[in-house]
């Protein structure tokens, strides 16, 4: 298992809590909820838990790129 000491997440997950994916992303929950409400970054629910797929999080950041190029 990869863990970052630095922040204390495994590298490996393939979904993450909104407050780790908020980390990720270096932002706060607030504005990672936010995200998530307005559909700019897809989630997906297990069970009773809200969940952030690592590749969500892939693609908003290539959406932000490619539209700031624009």
């Amino acid at each position: 298992m990869i863990v970052n000491q630095s922040e204390g997440t495994d590298e490996t997950l393939a979904a993450l809590t909104v407050e780790e994916a908020a980390r990720r992303l270096s932002i706060g929950r607030t504005l990672m909820f936010r995200l998530l409400s307005q559909g700019a970054v897809k989630s997906v629910v297990i069970g009773r838990l809200r969940r952030v797929p690592v590749e969500a999080l892939r693609e908003y950041l290539t959406a932000l790129s490619t539209s700031d190029m624009a």
